[in-house]
């Protein structure tokens, strides 16, 4: 497995239609809905990025199973003042999980 030293853009994560739910009260229960710009994962293919301010480079982002997103629902997407769009996203993740929440930081001196 090749070590990646760099940052690299990561692709956009189309969307797949999932099966809507009948009650979106109910979901709530066994569910927890999380909004942000999916993104395909570069190394797993298995695990999707979330990352709830695109446009802010100090956005934390996070990474679910794609096993456990149970419903997708298509959000109005984001436009920066250059005009480039971001897909926005609800998913609906099955409480109880495991995801990662990841927060970028630079690295200065006291």
């Amino acid at each position: 497995m090749a070590v990646i030293t760099t940052l690299q853009k990561a692709d956009k994560f189309e969307i797949e239609k999932y099966k809507p739910p009948k009650d979106i009260r109910s979901l709530s229960k066994t569910h927890v809905p999380y909004s942000g710009s999916p993104q395909k994962h570069p190394l797993e293919p298995d695990q999707i990025i979330l990352i709830p301010d695109p446009y802010n480079p100090k956005s934390p982002y996070l990474e679910f199973s794609k096993n456990d997103i149970t419903h997708v629902e298509k959000l109005a997407n984001v436009v920066n003042m250059a005009g480039e769009t971001v897909t926005m996203a609800r998913i609906w993740v099955k409480k109880g999980s495991l995801a990662i929440h990841c927060t970028p930081f630079q690295v200065t001196s006291l």
